[in-house]
């Protein structure tokens, strides 16, 4: 009996997966028309951005320092002492930032957009959004979806300052790596790429949680119980996505040899 549950359940996962990616293509479309509901889209961007930042600032402040203390004795036991900075910038900047910013706003954003469409799905709130000829995809799709695209690069960016400016208060502090040596060490590894990949990142992330939370929402069944079960479903899907496009994306951008060994 349990092994009949699991496979429907899977079942419908896949199946609810495969309007995810239905939507997407639907979210295309739309927004190559313009339409585009510009109050909503506003009402989103401050949740995503403005009421995010202090959690997503806090938590990369704190990966930076821990990260500090972790490498920075061993660098400093094999001569290494310059290239604290310039590690811990690389790691924040291609993965840090972009990945822990993401799974805090899949936790934050993404549970409330499921959680949301959800209950409107429900209560037949979505019903009458179509009698009134509004189409749900313009009204609560597309505006989470600008929001997310746009507010988790600049998340992103911040988190990645904030993260290395945590490091270099514990460098300083506990190791006696003064400010300049760890800046120097952190624009000599960075380049302008690792920025734009960083952005890239955050970007499809951003469109991963939108579209999933959305869907998740828009194929809610079940009453009150049924919107429990598609929030953490969906949170777990969003977790689950972003780990696996983050190992292509990462494949996409950085395969070959490295700016460090091109420079011996």
């Amino acid at each position: 009996m349990s092994g009949q549950q699991s496979t429907s359940s899977l079942s419908r996962w896949f199946q609810r997966l495969i309007a995810a990616a239905l939507l997407g293509g639907q979210v295309v479309i739309h927004l190559a028309r313009g339409r585009i509901h510009r109050r909503n889209t506003l009402d989103q961007m401050a949740m995503v951005g403005p009421e995010s930042l202090l959690i997503a600032l806090l938590t990369a402040s704190f990966v930076g320092m821990v990260f500090t203390i972790q490498v920075a004795r061993e660098f400093i036991a094999f001569g290494a002492t310059t290239a604290v900075g310039g590690v811990l910038a690389l790691a924040l900047v291609r993965e840090l930032a972009p990945v822990l910013t993401a799974v805090i706003l899949a936790g934050r954003v993404g549970s409330a957009f499921a959680a949301e469409i959800g209950t409107m799905r429900v209560t037949e709130q979505i019903d009458a959004l179509q009698m009134l000829k509004t189409d749900p995809i313009d009204y609560l799709v597309i505006p989470r979806v600008i929001a997310c695209c746009a507010m988790l690069p600049i998340l992103t960016l911040l988190s990645f300052l904030t993260g290395l400016g945590g490091g270099m208060l514990i460098s300083e502090g506990l190791y006696d790596i003064s400010r300049t040596v760890f800046i120097d060490s952190a624009q000599s590894f960075l380049s302008v790429w690792d920025l734009v990949s960083a952005s890239i990142k955050a970007g499809v992330f951003g469109l991963l949680i939108a579209i999933i939370g959305s869907s998740w929402g828009l194929t809610t069944t079940g009453g009150a119980k049924g919107v429990g079960q598609s929030t953490t479903t969906a949170v777990v899907t969003m977790l689950l996505a972003i780990f696996v496009f983050n190992f292509f994306l990462s494949w996409l951008m950085f395969q070959g040899p490295g700016s460090a060994s091109l420079a011996t």
